[in-house]
């Protein structure tokens, strides 16, 4: 399930029975797209009338408070956007997927976010049978997103290519220079989202060095939602590597008190919690006053290494050929 599912979807018991009576429609919508996967346009019709048929009024309202900004939506609830992909999965179990790149790309360019979200699975199957044109859509889904939920739900298939092919940790290094602040939140969702994508591979030691690493390179940015992944990320990394993410929350501290950073202090305090309390009291009270400003810049070495580097030309898109 998404990791952003728990936040989306309120357990009340309304919600509840909309889920528990819907869930056998959606599945089975899942189980029919099978049958259209040779035809994207097709599928994408039919996936956009199911998911229609599935939306919740009262989910749709909600996500407006929740993710103010966001773009186009039937609101679907997340367990049955997972149910949908569930009957599809289990519908192509034994299938190649071939194809399905077509399909994904077709879906990439619908108006409504839950047909972008549901390609976001068949690219968690691509990144390892078709790696390249994979990642390219995958990109393009980075530079697109203008929503944290779309993010979070992206840093799936980004974590699993990593894990699968670790050089790819180069693409979230790009990432930590870039313009737009939902990229710069992909790194920190898809740091925070591994250990759970792989637990063996999501756990080693190496993802915690080169999660860490880039933690320290973006911590410090000015935006809330950047702050937000980064402090879920070094939660997720104190399971990885408890030590390692203790000296460099304590290390990070003496940072932000020397220079006041309030930026840097707010992403250490939210990540408290993972680590041992007695560490946890001793870097809270080396905090104590230090707060967010409004209007006050960006502190990270990024931010500044983009800045030397015009203002933002580190990290901007670079056009890509097309699927071949």
């Amino acid at each position: 399930m998404s990791p952003t599912a728990a936040t989306l979807s309120p357990i009340t018991a309304e919600a509840n029975a909309f889920v528990a009576d819907r869930r056998p429609e959606a599945e089975a919508l899942g189980a029919r797209l099978a049958d259209e996967i040779g035809d994207p346009a097709a599928f994408a019709t039919a996936l956009r009338a199911g998911l229609a048929d599935l939306a919740d009024p009262a989910y749709l309202e909600g996500q407006r408070r929740i993710a103010p900004g966001i773009g186009d939506r039937h609101g679907v609830r997340w367990p049955l956007i997972e149910a949908v992909r569930r009957g599809f999965r289990e519908a192509t179990r034994s299938e190649r997927t071939s194809g399905w790149l077509e399909v994904a790309d077709r879906l990439s360019r619908e108006s409504k976010l839950e047909a972008r979200w549901f390609a976001f699975g068949l690219l968690e199957r691509l990144v390892v049978d078709d790696t390249e044109r994979a990642w390219q859509l995958i990109r393009r889904a980075s530079r697109d997103a203008g929503d944290w939920i779309t993010v979070d739900s992206l840093a799936h298939p980004v974590g699993k290519g990593i894990l699968n092919e670790p050089y790819r940790w180069a693409e979230l290094e790009q990432l930590v220079y870039s313009p737009s602040r939902w990229e710069r939140r992909l790194v920190g969702s898809t740091i925070a989202t591994m250990p759970f994508i792989d637990r063996r591979r999501g756990r080693d030691p190496e993802v915690a060095r080169h999660g860490l690493g880039l933690i320290g390179e973006l911590i410090g940015d000015a935006e809330p939602d950047v702050q937000k992944a980064l402090a879920w990320a070094l939660r997720s990394m104190a399971a990885v590597d408890l030590a390692a993410t203790t000296a460099f929350l304590d290390a990070e501290a003496s940072q932000a008190a020397e220079t006041n950073d309030g930026h840097r202090a707010w992403v250490i305090r939210d990540a408290l919690l993972k680590i041992d309390p007695a560490a946890a009291d001793r870097i809270r009270a080396r905090l104590d006053g230090i707060r967010r400003r409004a209007g006050a810049r960006s502190t990270s070495r990024a931010s500044e290494a983009a800045e030397r580097f015009g203002g933002g030309l580190l990290g901007m898109p670079i056009d890509e050929p097309p699927l071949t």
